[in-house]
């Protein structure tokens, strides 16, 4: 297969089958309905063409289909392209296409889409240039006035992460974490999937830069989870509805705080083409 791929340890991390239920466990659950409330706050009503960009086995894909939406799914994994045909096949509404792309050689044409998500490929795109070149290929999908939604991993993330548990008990996850906080660079050679993979960690100031620096116009950058990835009880407040309405509520209050951005697992940059 031609075109640019991810590294070797990436594409073998993600064959482990890790990714589809993420959302469901730990405080994902919170990431998924921050991410689907930004972007719905932001993308322009269905009926619409939406790229779903490196979107795995489909998890937000789906969810946008279901809204309305015409949507192509791509991903540089084998796996997640064939979970998510799977699920389309079995469902009432299904994605308009799922293939296996990368996102700096996008498969669609000029000005195709009315949205874009880019809700993973940042992380794994080490390099500034491959990091621009990504958004670059989303800008020039993207029509007059379409959005693009770019995630990032914030550079604090594994730090925050070892906080929260007994990571830091293991000499080579702190080691790790030291990594991360002086370059932004996350390595892990340990053999412990808990521990991620290949990935770049955006500062928030990079993340506002890059997008900018690809020539698209930013409208906001938002913390995702914000601090709320750190709650305590997090699975059994999340069941309240009144304690996650009134979590969500505060969350949303400091969602572009500059202060406290990178105290967000992940940041979401909204941007447009204008």
């Amino acid at each position: 297969m031609g075109g640019p791929r991810p590294a070797d340890e990436i594409l073998g991390y993600y064959a482990l089958g890790l990714e589809q239920g993420r959302l469901d466990a730990d405080y994902f659950p919170l990431e998924r309905a921050r991410t689907q409330e930004l972007v719905l706050r932001h993308i322009a009503r269905p009926p619409g063409v939406v790229l779903d960009v490196g979107g795995a086995a489909g998890a937000y894909a789906f969810w946008l289909a279901d809204l309305g939406y015409e949507v192509h799914l791509v991903d540089p994994v084998a796996l997640h392209v064939e979970q998510a045909r799977a699920t389309s096949n079995a469902r009432a509404r299904r994605l308009a296409s799922a293939q296996v792309a990368d996102a700096r050689s996008l498969p669609f044409a000029d000005r195709s889409a009315d949205a874009v998500l880019l809700l993973g490929p940042l992380y794994h795109l080490t390099e500034l240039e491959d990091r621009l070149r990504a958004l670059g290929e989303a800008l020039r999908v993207l029509r007059p006035g379409g959005f693009v939604f770019a995630a990032a991993i914030s550079r604090f993330a594994s730090f925050l992460d070892g906080l929260r548990g007994a990571l830091f008990d293991d000499p080579a996850f702190a080691s790790v974490v030291e990594r991360d906080l002086a370059y932004g660079q996350h390595r892990n050679e340990t053999g412990n999937a808990r521990y991620f993979t290949t990935a770049f960690f955006h500062h928030p100031a990079e993340l506002a830069e890059e997008v900018a620096g690809a020539g698209l116009t930013l409208v906001d950058l938002f913390a995702v989870e914000g601090p709320g990835a750190a709650t305590p009880d997090f699975e059994r407040r999340w069941a309240d509805p009144a304690a996650r309405e009134r979590l969500l509520a505060f969350l949303r209050a400091v969602e572009t705080e500059p202060t406290l951005l990178g105290a967000s697992p992940h940041l979401l940059a909204v941007a447009r083409r204008t």
